[in-house]
């Protein structure tokens, strides 16, 4: 795999997974997991605009309530503010690529590595990183702008596990494999020292 360490940053850009409304209409949105998501997710777009790289944004669809195509909460959240230019990709698989036309945009914009935020962190967001990482791109995975939701057992009703634990498993089968595993600090602070560096 490429490291975010062999990719400049002045050829990364923020992929903002699945950050819509729909969630918010499940039992499970009381239990989400970083309840600093928005400010995390919002303090990287604003990092990445001001260096000029660019951002995209996912809306997941399929037949659950409230992810289905035209229902009112098929939206993005509203701490997001699309700017002219930005763009919304629909996608209906668990990865950013294989139901949209991300990678020849990533291609156009001379992009080779990737920050992904979003939800949920070991579905769309840890996918999204592994297939990515098998296409050639540096991963910067932004665990403190994601957010997930305790995993119901499929075989043995009541049981769960809990955010704590996916977060634990998610960092051990991605850090040094598919993807640098960064907080949303670190990469601000990175952002601000390439805008020094460009400005100077």
């Amino acid at each position: 795999m490429l490291h975010s360490a062999d990719i400049s940053l002045d050829e990364s850009a923020l992929l903002v997974v699945d950050a819509q409304d729909s969630f918010r209409l499940s039992p499970r949105w009381g239990s989400r997991s970083n309840r600093d998501f928005e400010t995390n997710v919002a303090a990287l777009i604003g990092a990445y605009r001001k260096a000029g790289l660019p951002v995209f944004y996912f809306l997941h669809a399929d037949g659950d309530p409230g992810f289905e195509l035209g229902d009112p909460h098929y939206r993005l959240m509203d701490f997001i503010r699309l700017r002219k230019g930005e763009i919304v990709l629909h996608k209906n698989t668990r990865n950013c690529f294989t139901s949209t036309t991300l990678q020849p945009l990533l291609l156009e914009k001379r992009v080779r590595r990737l920050a992904i935020t979003g939800i949920q962190m070991e579905q769309c967001c840890e996918t999204s990183a592994r297939v990515a990482a098998d296409l050639g791109y540096a991963v910067d995975f932004v665990m403190d702008a994601m957010m997930t939701f305790p995993i119901p057992s499929a075989t043995r009703p009541g049981e769960y596990l809990g955010v704590e634990a996916i977060e634990e498993r998610t960092r051990y089968a991605l850090e040094g494999r598919f993807a640098r595993i960064v907080t949303t600090q670190n990469l601000v602070e990175e952002l601000r020292a390439l805008c020094a560096v460009m400005t100077f």
